[in-house]
């Protein structure tokens, strides 16, 4: 297949979703971690006023370091067996290599899913691929750690080569230099992007791992639907605050009621041609403002060339852009802006600064009127 115009064999249709004008919804607990917490999840969750339709849970944990919580293995999987049995639900999986793929299969669980560590490795995804083979399951696939698409769209190849027709994509977010306000970062047009690469392929946003806390979640799952994800995956505890891993992305049964019934469900997941329209009117808008904005500071620069000229002041005053620096990559900082983005921006207005000083100092100027300038 080719990497860049994928031929995807799909299922003519995905049993992933659920149909109607909700979202696929699954959840669940980050971990398994007693077949107590599985089960009190699970009834919540059940609970007419929930809209549950997938129950997920983690039993490998791929952890960072030795040593941490890497999940409670096989008996996790006897714990999700008895979810099924008593709640009905659908159950989910993450598996990484051949021996999670049989045991989840011997146990019954209904959907697999390959996290973004996973992903990111090309030989572990072949392994799962390789293990699947005659297999009839849908399967999920996180986007990788880091941004690369095609990295995510080989994972999808490399199942559907095994014979894997009923596939998904799970959003999670990327690792970047700068992901804050998030754990991490969306790079909400991925999206579309991945989208276009795998045509007809169902996608999934997992807000719990692009928020990383509770009071981000209700938007980031907004943000998903209004760029038509199909579903959302999203972390849920019977009690967060003594939870395994991730306590403070999850949320209670209660909180992920409360999370959906704020969120604008019922509307078209694709915004409408009138909504982009406006949409567009508003980019234009603030390019627009943009455009003033650096038009009143290349003045600014220009009184501040004539100042430094009459003066007989350096043009580059290093201290002074030093600082000026520290502010702005701080102030984008605190604003979740993308610290390259910033420094890009600033590098390029400041040597547009320096250019109409230099072509001030190289013109004769009126010191007194310079200096009356800038007062």
């Amino acid at each position: 297949m080719s990497s860049n115009n994928s031929t995807l064999q799909l299922a003519a249709k995905s049993s992933l979703l659920k149909g109607g004008t909700l979202p696929t919804v699954i959840a669940g607990p980050c971990s398994a971690e007693s077949e107590e917490q599985m089960l009190q999840t699970a009834r919540e969750l059940q609970k007419d006023s929930r809209r549950v339709h997938i129950f997920r849970a983690g039993i490998w944990k791929p952890r960072t370091r030795p040593g941490m919580f890497e999940g409670v293995g096989r008996v996790g999987l006897e714990w999700l067996r008895t979810v099924k049995h008593e709640t009905g639900l659908p159950t989910a999986v993450e598996v990484a290599n051949t021996k999670h793929v049989e045991e989840a299969l011997e146990y019954g669980v209904d959907i697999l899913w390959v996290g973004a560590r996973t992903t990111v490795n090309p030989f572990s995804v072949q392994e799962v691929a390789d293990a699947l083979k005659g297999v009839n399951i849908p399967v999920l696939v996180k986007n990788p750690v880091n941004p690369d698409l095609q990295l995510w769209l080989g994972a999808l190849e490399r199942l559907n080569l095994a014979g894997i027709t009923d596939l998904g994509l799970i959003h999670r977010g990327f690792s970047t230099p700068n992901n804050k306000p998030y754990r991490n970062h969306p790079k909400w047009e991925s999206i579309q992007q991945i989208r276009e690469l795998a045509p007809g392929v169902p996608i999934f946003t997992d807000p719990s791992h692009i928020a990383g806390r509770r009071d981000l979640l209700q938007a980031v799952s907004q943000q998903a639907l209004h760029l038509g994800v199909d579903g959302l995956m999203i972390e849920t505890h019977i009690n967060p605050a003594v939870a395994l891993s991730d306590a403070s992305q999850q949320v209670t049964p209660a909180g992920l009621d409360a999370l959906l019934n704020s969120l604008d469900l019922d509307a078209e997941h694709v915004a409408s041609a009138e909504q982009l329209q406006d949409l567009r009117m508003l980019i234009d808008k603030l390019d627009q403002e943009l455009i003033n904005t650096l038009f009143l500071r290349s003045d600014v620069s220009r009184r501040i060339g004539e100042y430094k000229k009459a003066n007989g002041l350096d043009i580059f005053q290093a201290d002074r852009w030093n600082q000026m620096v520290e502010k702005r990559l701080k102030a984008a900082q605190e604003t979740g802006l993308e610290e390259t983005l910033i420094r890009a921006i600033f590098d390029a207005i400041h040597v547009h600064s320096m250019g109409i000083q230099n072509e001030i100092f190289n013109t004769p100027v009126n010191s007194s009127k310079a200096t009356e300038a800038v007062k």
